[in-house]
C-alpha cells in the first residue's frame, strides 16, 4: 500500500510544480509560498478530522513534536529556494537540481536508519540516479533567454538540501503519529516561517496586489500539495525511506509532460536520456530493493 501512496504522492508533485509556477508569473515567490502554506494547513487539518485522528495530538512524544517542527522548518526553507528557483528559471532546469535530494535522502537514510538490506542494488540505483540527475542539470542554448546570474541554480541547490533533511526529520517525528495529524502539525511550522521571511522582507504588501487567475493557481497548487504531502507521510512512515523517496521524485516525469504541454519546455537529446536514467534508477530501488 506504501508503494501505491508513493506514486500518488509523485504525481500530485509533478503537478504542484506546473500549477505554481502558473502562480508566480507576477507574484512574488515567498508571498505565494506563503498564501499555498495556507491552503495545504487547511486542506491537511480537514483531513485529520476525516481520519479522526485530531484527538492523538495530546499523546505526541516531545520529541516527535520537536522533529516534526524540524522538518517543517526545513521544508519552509526548501519550498522558499524552490519557487525562487522557479520564478528565476524553466522548469525543467530547476526540477532536475532539486531532485538531486533524493540521492542524499537515500544515503543519509542507509546511514540513520540502517536501511541496508538489498544495499547494493540501492547503491547502484541511486549512482544511476545521480548520472540521470548530472545530465538533466543542462545548459540550454536558448538565445532569447539567460537566467539573471544563474541565481536560480543556488536556490535549486539549497532547495534540495533542505528537502533532503525534511525526509530526514519527518521519518523520526512522524514515528508513533497519525500520518494524517503529522502533516498537518508540520504545515503549521512551515506556515509559520512562510510568514516571517514575508514580513520579514516586507512583501506582506504584496498580497493585496495578487490578481485573481495566479491566485487561483496558487490555491490549486496548494491543494496538489496537500494530497501530495498525505500520500508521501503516510509511505515514509509505513514504508522504506530508501525506496519512497525516489518513487516520490518520479514527480519529474509528471512536470516534463506537463511543461511541454503548458510552457512548451522542450528536453534536448542529453536531458531526455538523463530523465530515462532518473527513471531506471528509481525503478531498481522500488522492484528489488
Amino acid at each position: 500500500m506504501w508503494l501505491i501512496a508513493s506514486v500518488f504522492s509523485a504525481f500530485f508533485g509533478g503537478v504542484t510544480a506546473i500549477l505554481a509556477k502558473c502562480g508566480i508569473k507576477d507574484t512574488d515567490s515567498d508571498v505565494a509560498t506563503a498564501i499555498r502554506t495556507i491552503v495545504v494547513l487547511i486542506f491537511s487539518w480537514i483531513m485529520v478530522f476525516v481520519a479522526g485522528s485530531a484527538h492523538t495530538i495530546t499523546a505526541i512524544s516531545q520529541k516527535s513534536l520537536f522533529f516534526l517542527a524540524l522538518s517543517g522548518i526545513a521544508t519552509g526553507a526548501s519550498w522558499i529556494c524552490y519557487f525562487k528557483a522557479l520564478s528565476l528559471g524553466d522548469i525543467n532546469k530547476v526540477m532536475p537540481i532539486d531532485k538531486s535530494s533524493t540521492v542524499l535522502s537515500v544515503l543519509l537514510a542507509i546511514l540513520l536508519f540502517h536501511e541496508t538490506d538489498h544495499l547494493t542494488i540501492k547503491l547502484a540505483g541511486t549512482a544511476i540516479l545521480a548520472i540521470g540527475i548530472f545530465l538533466m542539470i543542462q545548459k540550454k542554448a536558448d538565445a532569447g533567454k539567460q537566467e539573471i546570474n544563474n541565481q536560480w541554480m543556488m536556490y535549486a541547490v539549497l532547495s534540495a538540501v533542505f528537502a533532503a533533511l525534511t525526509s530526514i526529520f519527518a521519518k523520526i517525528g512522524i514515528k508513533d503519529v497519525e500520518s494524517n495529524l503529522g502533516t498537518a502539525i508540520r504545515t503549521g511550522f512551515v506556515l509559520i516561517m512562510a510568514w516571517l521571511i514575508v514580513f520579514a522582507k516586507g512583501k506582506q504588501g504584496q498580497v493585496k496586489k495578487i490578481n485573481g487567475r495566479e491566485l487561483g493557481f496558487i490555491s490549486l497548487s496548494g491543494l496538489a500539495t496537500g494530497a501530495s504531502w498525505l500520500f508521501y507521510y503516510y509511505a515514509i512512515q509505513n514504508g522504506v525511506v530508501s525506496v519512497v523517496v525516489p518513487i516520490d521524485k518520479l514527480s519529474i516525469v509528471v512536470t516534463v509532460i506537463f511543461s511541454y504541454i503548458v510552457f512548451k519546455e522542450k528536453l534536448s537529446a542529453k536531458a531526455f536520456a538523463g530523465l530515462c536514467l532518473m527513471v531506471v534508477g528509481t525503478l531498481v530501488m522500488a522492484i528489488w530493493a
